[in-house]
């Protein structure tokens, strides 16, 4: 199943947050998802919206 594959507006980049970490976040555009290199998670975006929950996180290695 393809996943719409969406952009992300740079002001909400410059808003949001890493909920662990509180560190800033980069866009993966070709994983389609958040990026926390400083919590080392990244959170996927679902229809165009970020889902922000640790629990919905993917573990990244650093």
């Amino acid at each position: 199943m393809d996943e719409k594959i969406s952009r992300v507006d740079p002001k909400l980049l410059d808003l949001l947050v890493c909920p662990l970490s509180k560190g800033r976040l980069s866009y993966d555009r070709e994983r389609n998802e958040l990026v926390s290199k400083s919590g080392k998670l990244a959170y996927p975006i679902r229809d165009g919206v970020p889902i922000m929950l640790i629990s919905e996180a993917r573990s990244i290695d650093g």
